[in-house]
């Protein structure tokens, strides 16, 4: 007869979990973009007239603040959307603003690790259009 409670306290889980975050990420995502809204189908004459201007750049950054109000209020680890958002230029005010803290919290939550990957080299060099917000911060963390 098989012991149940022995196989699921020692079973490998590694697999089901990394599946659990990928389908809860993309949920995530796919909620955002419910609430803010599609947009218009590529090659449309909305699309059309919506390039060359700063809406598909805008509505890219809303579905990404809701979805890391998604992830926060649902427990899954938005590191990679705050890595995104930071990536695509916005501010740690905004971030925090999303995540309901101050932005001296969320740089203090986020910032090194986002820093990690973005200039993993300590070069300075962010590798894109990051928020030049960090100055001010450096220095109310050198006081």
């Amino acid at each position: 007869m098989t012991d149940y409670v022995a196989k699921a306290l020692e079973v490998d889980i590694d697999d089901a979990v990394r599946r659990v975050r990928e389908i809860s990420e993309q949920e995530a995502m796919n909620q955002a973009i419910s609430v803010v809204g599609a947009g218009p189908a590529p090659g449309g004459a909305e699309w059309e007239a919506e390039q060359g201007t700063d809406t598909p750049a805008a509505r890219q950054t809303a579905w990404q603040l809701v979805r890391l109000r998604i992830e926060l209020a649902t427990g899954i680890d938005p590191f990679g959307t705050v890595l995104g958002l930071r990536r695509m230029g916005t501010t740690w005010a905004t971030i925090a603003a999303a995540a309901g803290v101050s932005r001296q919290a969320a740089h203090d939550r986020w910032g090194k690790q986002v820093l990690g990957v973005l200039d993993a080299y300590g070069t300075g060099e962010l590798g894109g259009p990051v928020a030049d917000d960090e100055a001010d911060l450096r220095r109310g963390m050198a006081r």
